[in-house]
């Protein structure tokens, strides 16, 4: 089993680099301790073998190459119940993706259920009202108060900031439906009716959606590393494959952010073969042409409009 662990590391290390070295050095051991253990003299201790798989983003299954096709071991972020665990998640995000921004030809592909948080994480309002709604229900706290009154720490939004920054400059592939934008237009919806977002906020939620809709139109047009797949039948669930020449990550959400990781094998060479076929019964908007691509966009632009329209018809029918 160990054989096989070692194995496993030496096809992720770079080539011309050395398995004793990078073992003595992430486990802050001497060389001729790295060259036993390499050479299969030493046992790896559980707790050495855990700290070179996180180094190398192995997944703990492929430490001793679990027999069992229909299991996998994940990894499993922490819930998020305050501003200060929302900071801490954003700043693990923009430092996973960081590394990955380091590595030649990665890409990562998004299956977007919802608008990928990286277009709502910067200073906008759209921005913090994802916040304000992710930490209304995800939070401890059981009082529910205005969005006005809502005020995120610098702190956490320079964090949010920094990471929707560096997504804008990775290799990135992304299905969408029309429907991705739906459950931000219901959020809206709901804390205008609860009367937790004025009149005035709301429509101007609705101005920053559109914004984003009209960026990501041009980066179709304009950004050949941008790639986004219309698909009509494909139903989405926000899951993230990050793809690198030395290994595979799959990111699949359990909560609202919170997620599991794995890079087993065989999953993520099933995942990615699922998302490839998806990706040929989908629409590749950018070579899609003109007409196709305003047909897609236009219907976000209608239901964006639509909710607005709503939105000034109850407050001048004033019913209630």
């Amino acid at each position: 089993m160990q054989e096989f662990f070692l194995s496993k590391l030496k096809e992720a290390l770079p080539a011309n680099t050395s398995l004793i070295d990078t073992v003595a050095e992430v486990l802050d051991i001497s060389y001729d301790a790295a060259h036993r253990r390499t050479s299969l003299k030493s046992k790896l201790s559980l707790e050495e073998a855990i700290k070179l798989s996180r180094h190398f983003n192995m997944s703990i299954d492929q430490l001793y190459e679990i027999g069992l096709q229909n299991v996998i071991a994940v990894e499993k972020t922490q819930m998020i119940t305050s501003q200060a665990e929302l900071q801490a998640y954003f700043e693990a995000s923009y430092e996973n993706l960081k590394q990955i921004l380091a590595i030649k030809d990665s890409e990562i592909i998004y299956s977007a259920k919802d608008l990928p948080i990286f277009y709502t994480s910067s200073d906008n309002i759209l921005s913090r009202f994802k916040m304000y709604v992710w930490l209304q229900l995800l939070g401890d706290e059981q009082k529910v108060g205005a969005f006005e009154n809502f005020a995120p720490s610098v702190s956490l939004v320079s964090a949010a900031s920094r990471l929707g920054e560096l997504y804008a400059n990775l290799k990135v592939t992304e299905i969408w439906d029309v429907t991705t934008i739906n459950s931000t237009l219901k959020q809206i919806h709901f804390y205008y009716k609860s009367t937790l977002l004025t009149e005035t906020i709301a429509l101007k939620l609705c101005e920053d959606i559109k914004q984003l809709i009209a960026m990501i139109e041009e980066k179709v047009a304009n950004e050949p590393q941008y790639r986004l797949f219309y698909n009509e039948l494909l139903l989405m669930n926000n899951t993230v494959l990050v793809k690198t020449p030395i290994i595979k990550t799959l990111f699949v959400p359990y909560t609202i952010l919170s997620y599991y990781k794995t890079s087993d094998t065989k999953t993520l060479t099933q995942v990615d073969e699922h998302l490839q076929r998806q990706m040929r019964n989908s629409k590749l908007l950018s070579t899609a042409g003109k007409k196709e691509q305003r047909i897609f966009f236009n219907k976000m632009y209608k239901k964006i409009d639509a909710l607005m329209y709503l939105i000034q018809a109850e407050n001048v029918l004033d019913f209630e």
